[in-house]
């Protein structure tokens, strides 16, 4: 309902056979380009603010380019890259980005892949990926204290230049192994390209690092590498064959775009690194050692496609687990009751409440409620204007459910900030008259900010974190409020100590008060909120059990911090707002 702008997809492709080969079984040498737009187009819903691609040509000659980049920024990105690029575009590796912005920084600046350029090919690096740091700041200054001076203060940048400056360097250990076997020249040269060592690379950069990431890079010599975070928190899924090796966000995307089977398909473990030598050999290395599993679950619930097999069921049991607090709800009264989604991501699940239903009574009354009519223009500026167009975002089909007589149960993938209900859902759903709205989320009560790739930082912007200092106000227990800065500003690191903030309560409670504040204002039907259990969530999605943004469990040690640091300045703002 309330879009999350997400962590961006990747896409690689290196070809194992010379062009010609697909030149001749495919009818194109840019056979490797036209996939690359397929796994892009496939993860379109990981990206719209911006894309850019890269390739590397093996074969062009000295005193020609053989790294080329194309970005754009738009929604339209990948339509206009593929539209720009022309036949020199063409070479054995290649790489993909989307982007969606989680740190508000925008610009094409800011778009992947980026690039570190160099006379010598294999000190030639082309870096995109998935990712979030959380401790750039640290990361900055070992960088500065070796005497480097990144031209720009971002995670993506600061990552290249570490990595960069760790290719230096393995790229000089041969150059020296070579002068000292009596190689000269261009013997040098074929000397570090054939002999590079990217697993070196990874192991003294990327345990800088704290985040969700998938770093993805290719360097000018034919390196090839993508590498996953240790707690496995962002995804990534590889395929090889005689042809080709390639890697994505999401599996489906190589499913569909290459006509295989899932099991044909692997995934990247945490820690781990898939690399593709310049002669086309692959491995898989363990670059840090994995942690605790940790895997974004609501790359499950909401963000990955739901064309995934396991998805599709993990989906369906979020659905159909909710059940028995549903039909609390409407007080087992199923015949008095329809059941309907918040378009689309909610669909899968609403499949399996309905299949839940259906286990209980057969006479279940299913409609298409809410419809997804128009998006905001943005060049209506004025806020009163905007205000009233956004409430006209969703429509209803009228007649779907007997006024004043009839329960309404819709249900959506997750409730994070609340203003599209207040502002559109429950208004236009008000016109219906129905007996009770039941707004039921497959996802448990987003109580704290992911710092790993999703666009939600700021706590206050959380209608349950906003619904618990409410009832604290309420009570006069401002004294937990207190307790709590003090112990974040204390000790920042030991213990996510906002945790404190929601002990009082208990889940019903704080639902309560979420409706009680995005009611808008003369709506008079009853509405209960229903939102998916912890245990629920874990029993549907049993392998990816990163749930950090439901319980405040950061997986690591920045991540911890940073929401302490969010506390405290949503404290000290509202200090400053006081005075």
């Amino acid at each position: 309902m309330e879009q999350l702008k997400h962590e961006c997809g990747v896409a690689m492709i290196r070809l194992l056979k010379p062009l010609g080969f697909y030149e001749r079984k495919y009818g194109t040498r840019k056979y490797g380009l036209n996939k690359l737009y397929l796994m892009m187009e496939k993860q379109h819903n990981r990206g719209q603010e911006g894309a850019g691609i890269a390739c590397v040509n093996l074969d062009a000659p000295v005193g020609h380019e053989y790294m080329f980049r194309e970005r754009a920024e738009g929604k339209d990105a990948i339509t206009e890259i593929f539209k720009n690029v022309d036949s020199s575009f063409v070479g054995q590796l290649y790489m993909g980005h989307l982007r969606y912005s989680t740190t508000g920084k925008s610009g094409i600046q800011f778009v992947h892949p980026f690039m570190r350029r160099n006379n010598w090919r294999a000190k030639n690096l082309i870096l995109c990926g998935n990712f979030n740091m959380t401790n750039i700041d640290e990361v900055f200054l070992f960088l500065t204290a070796h005497g480097q001076s990144p031209r720009i203060y971002g995670d993506s940048y600061i990552t290249l230049e570490l990595m960069g400056h760790r290719l230096d360097r393995e790229v000089e250990r041969l150059y020296q192994e070579a002068y000292r076997m009596g190689l000269r020249g261009t013997h040098i040269t074929h000397h570090i390209e054939d002999r590079i060592e990217i697993a070196n690379v990874l192991r003294t950069t990327m345990p800088h690092f704290d985040g969700g990431y998938v770093m993805c890079g290719q360097t000018g010599s034919g390196e090839m590498f993508a590498i996953r975070d240790p707690w496995g928190i962002r995804p990534a899924f590889w395929y090889q064959d005689d042809e080709i090796v390639v890697l994505a966000s999401e599996r489906p995307v190589i499913q569909t775009c290459f006509d295989l089977k899932a099991d044909d398909i692997h995934e990247l473990l945490p820690g781990q690194s898939l690399i593709v030598r310049k002669n086309g050999e692959s491995c898989l290395e363990q670059i840090i050692p994995s942690k605790k599993m940790s895997a974004c679950s609501f790359e499950r619930i909401y963000f990955s496609r739901g064309n995934d097999k396991d998805i599709y069921q993990e989906r369906k049991c979020l659905g159909e687990q909710l059940m028995p607090a549903i039909m609390k709800a409407i007080d087992n009264d199923v015949p008095h009751t329809v059941f309907s989604f918040i378009p689309n991501t909610a669909e899968v699940a609403f499949y399996g409440m309905t299949d839940g239903i259906r286990k209980l009574c057969n006479n279940v009354r299913i409609e298409k409620v809410v419809w997804k009519d128009i998006k905001l223009r943005t060049f209506i500026s004025d806020g009163n204007e905007r205000n009233d167009l956004a409430a006209h975002v969703y429509d209803i089909t009228y007649g779907s459910l007997e006024a004043n007589k009839d329960n309404l149960v819709i249900i959506d993938d997750s409730i994070v900030r609340g203003t599209t209900l207040k502002e559109s859902i429950f208004k236009i759903l008000d016109r219906l008259h129905p007996k009770k709205i039941v707004m039921v989320s497959s996802s448990p009560q987003i109580r704290y900010p992911d710092y790993y790739g999703i666009d939600m930082s700021h706590l206050e912007e959380l209608c349950a974190f906003r619904a618990t200092i409410a009832l604290i106000k309420e009570r006069g227990m401002q004294q937990i409020i207190a307790d709590t800065y003090s112990l974040c500003k204390s000790d920042p690191m030991s213990d996510n100590h906002v945790r404190r903030i929601y002990a009082p309560f208990t889940i019903n409670e704080i639902n309560r008060k979420i409706v009680e504040m995005l009611r808008p204002e003369g709506m008079q039907t009853p509405i209960e909120l229903v939102f998916q259990s912890i245990e629920g969530l874990h029993q549907a999605c049993p392998n990816h059990p990163g749930d950090w943004y439901f319980t405040g469990h950061y997986p690591t040690p920045g991540g911890i911090r940073m929401v302490n640091q969010a506390f405290i300045h949503y404290v000290e703002d509202i200090l400053k707002l006081q005075l």
